[in-house]
């Protein structure tokens, strides 16, 4: 059974940063592309990261480009979201999303993901 346990939200100040990791067990995890999205209060779910079974390819939201980094470590079966110069727009729940696919080409729909973690909320203050 695959399990992604998001860990690393909490409260913190416009312009602060955090970092988002994702443990995902259950299967191999080096062989697929995985993802994080984002869910404020009455909003639909969107698109934040997403990186190939390796890393070296990666896509992001327009929002978050610049200010996001997704990276992934193969050995510890574990993908982060490195967040800086955080906005109040940003507060959300994360989720993090596991793909039955190695590359990014398609990577940016709810759909396309076949795993989700619980989310862990984000809360940027102004």
């Amino acid at each position: 059974q695959v399990q992604l346990v998001e860990s690393g939200g909490g409260l913190v100040q416009a312009g602060g940063s955090l970092r988002l990791s994702c443990a995902s067990s259950g299967r191999t995890f080096s062989s697929y592309a995985m993802g994080w999205f984002r869910q404020a209060l009455g909003k639909e779910r969107e698109f934040v990261a997403a990186a190939s079974w390796s890393g070296g390819s990666t896509l992001y939201a327009d929002s978050v480009k610049g200010r996001f980094t997704i990276s992934r470590d193969n050995a510890k079966n574990t993908l982060y979201l490195q967040m800086t110069s955080l906005r109040s727009e940003d507060t959300a729940v994360y989720y993090c999303a596991g793909s039955s696919r190695s590359s990014v080409l398609g990577a940016t729909g709810v759909n396309w993901y076949a795993y989700w973690g619980q989310g862990t909320q984000v809360t940027v203050s102004s």
